[in-house]
């Protein structure tokens, strides 16, 4: 939600502080940036030490900080940056931990319901930003106060954080043995992971899912209201407070693709993997492959038709929204438990360090650049953006081809991964076998040979 409230007055930011497009995808740039740097400390400190603390000081300085960023001066775009970078340590504290406290309280479809219950929290909570951002706007006449709702709500978290969630042994709940996994070092963790194929290749498709969503966040609202400027519907923003009804369009549309779909996705990967156990990467690559035509013919249609475009992003996103919250059980049932935190980390650096990291100042530069070559118009403000945002058709296409080669290594690493957590753990514990009406004990290491 405080990610994308900035993303819901980006029209009103463009004119308080006059800067262009390149610059204003530098403000999701230099978020995202420090949170993909940061993910990896807090991912090894979320496999050694108590998960609930770091995650309560991470959301703790966020809020403090984004209440700061509020006040910055017109003069001073780059302590806006500054601020919004800095916001990046508290979602890189909890992002990267939580996911592994909810797979040490929970096992089996339970598991990945409950996981569909956390991942609503992006795309709902992006709508959210979208609307709030708008209507506070709206209220106030000032965009700054957009920006002092969220600081609040990031208390109450803290204190629901310290006094009511637990703190799970990890791995507790998916071993049959009382003994404790033993943490290896760093860079076995990394060395294993990256061996991983199923890790490795989910984690390429979620940079692209990644890619698109964080492009679409950031530009969807100044894309809709520039194709309107062209049609006559809606006025230059040239003073004041911008037109924030696209914006609330917006976010109204990301929540509720984001609750359909990531409720959808997690019931027909749960449907389909009792008839097929590769059901998980395969509905995620349904997901990527099937949005990318309709975020085309949604980019196609902005000129002539705003309903129309509207629907062709409703689809879109709806088909964006299977993937959230398969790709975190993925990721948990193919990696040990204590390396989940480390996995959860590079996934986070690497799909943000090719994805929504580069794509909001990527498009803008390359929507700056197309400008540049035409008149200066709204008609050209609009086209360039248009030509721009294409890029995340053939992104979504990649995503989908990484799920599918995903597929064919997810039953080896599920299995492996449950072994080494279920039964390798419990070497020195002998497992009794019944032989010619007497029992035999054995190590297990001896059973699974």
């Amino acid at each position: 939600m405080d990610r994308f409230t900035v993303a819901g007055v980006l029209p009103d930011i463009e004119e308080y502080f006059e800067i262009g497009d390149s610059s204003s995808g530098l403000l999701q740039t230099v978020f995202i940036c420090s949170y993909m740097v940061l993910a990896p400390i807090f991912g090894y400190l979320g496999d050694r030490y108590n998960r609930k603390w770091i995650m309560s000081s991470g959301i703790l300085f966020w809020s403090v900080i984004t209440l700061l960023s509020s006040f910055v001066p017109k003069k001073f775009f780059w302590a806006l940056l500054l601020t919004r970078g800095l916001v990046g340590i508290g979602e890189a504290s909890y992002s990267t931990i939580a996911p592994t406290v909810i797979a040490d309280l929970f096992v089996g479809d339970l598991r990945s319901r409950m996981l569909s219950i956390f991942y609503f929290a992006i795309p709902v909570g992006s709508g959210l930003g979208y609307i709030v951002g708008s209507k506070v706007t709206d209220l106030t006449d000032d965009w700054h106060w957009a920006l002092r709702v969220t600081p609040g709500l990031g208390l109450v978290a803290v204190v629901l954080l310290v006094f009511i969630v637990p703190e799970p042994p990890r791995g507790a709940v998916e071993r049959r043995s009382k003994r404790a996994l033993v943490n290896t070092s760093w860079l076995t963790d990394v060395k294993e992971l990256s061996k991983n194929p199923s890790f490795v290749l989910s984690s390429l498709g979620f940079t692209s899912v990644a890619f698109v969503t964080g492009t679409l966040a950031l530009w969807a609202p100044a894309y809709l209201f520039r194709a309107q400027v062209v049609q006559g519907t809606m006025r230059p923003c040239t003073k004041g407070t911008c037109n924030s009804l696209d914006s609330l369009l917006f976010g109204i549309i990301t929540c509720v693709t984001g609750f359909l779909g990531v409720g959808a996705g997690v019931e027909i990967s749960k449907r389909y993997r009792k008839v097929n156990p590769r059901a998980d990467p395969l509905v995620c690559a349904s997901g990527l492959l099937g949005s990318a035509p309709f975020l085309y013919l949604a980019l196609a249609t902005a000129e002539a038709s705003t309903i129309a475009t509207y629907v062709f992003i409703f689809i879109g996103e709806l088909l964006l929204s299977l993937n959230w919250a398969i790709v975190a059980d993925i990721l948990l049932y193919v990696v040990i438990p204590t390396r989940r935190s480390t996995a959860e980390a590079f996934q986070i650096m690497m799909s943000h360090l090719l994805g929504d990291a580069s794509s909001p100042y990527l498009i803008g530069v390359i929507s700056d650049a197309i400008r540049r070559s035409r008149p200066d118009s709204y008609l050209a403000e609009f086209r360039s953006l248009e030509y721009a945002l294409m890029i995340c058709c053939f992104v979504g296409a990649m995503g989908g081809a990484a799920f599918l080669a995903t597929a064919v290594f997810i039953e080896r690493d599920r299995r492996k991964a449950e072994l080494y957590t279920q039964e390798l753990v419990e070497e020195d514990e002998p497992i009794v076998v019944p032989q010619a009406g007497r029992s035999l004990k054995l190590p297990v290491t001896s059973v699974l040979i």
